[in-house]
């Protein structure tokens, strides 16, 4: 699921789980670094089933996905882009890009890899949200502009191994590709 900021892309993915009749588990991205984000947790958490489970992975999302897949479950992962943005600060390639310097950050580089070649031999379904950030205008700031570019490539390479894609714009699910 792709799409603008609040564009209505979770809640299509939320509502393709609860329609799979399989059990779903949430993996979350986001930490409430400030009050704001703590409140864009909680509405998410308040649209939940009861019977949904959750988990905060802020890093290692390939590891959390081969641990909790299996034939009869749908995992959702949102969002990709705040895992890359959790990637991106952990593993200083944002104070690479802000200094002007090439980005060379092995927990970055690692944890994607590990991302695309695991998710497509998984069992069950998994739905990955994820922000379409390269429709604005070029970002002032370095740091920005290599968070964009990351964000681009990645939505691609996830985009290219997923059997189905698709864009939500203004609350309208639009097919990108379906296998």
């Amino acid at each position: 699921m792709l799409g603008g900021a609040r564009s209505g892309k979770s809640a299509f993915a939320e509502q393709q789980a609860t329609q799979s009749g399989l059990s779903v588990l949430y993996i979350a991205t986001a930490h409430a670094g400030d009050g704001e984000m703590a409140q864009r947790i909680a509405h998410h958490r308040a649209r939940r089933p009861e019977n949904w489970t959750s988990l905060e992975v802020p890093l290692h999302l390939a590891q959390a996905l081969q641990q909790n897949a299996t034939a009869d479950s749908c995992i959702i992962v949102d969002c990709l882009t705040l895992w890359l943005t959790n990637l991106f600060f952990a593993g200083h390639a944002a104070a690479q890009a802000e200094a002007g310097e090439a980005i060379d950050c092995p927990l970055l580089t690692k944890e994607i890899n590990n991302l695309l070649e695991i998710f497509p031999q998984l069992p069950g379904r998994i739905l990955f949200v994820s922000n379409e950030v390269g429709w604005g205008i070029v970002p002032e700031k370095p740091v920005a502009r290599a968070f964009a570019d990351e964000q681009g490539r990645l939505n691609q390479q996830v985009a290219a191994a997923c059997n189905r894609v698709s864009l939500v714009v203004a609350g309208i699910l639009v097919e990108l590709k379906r296998n």
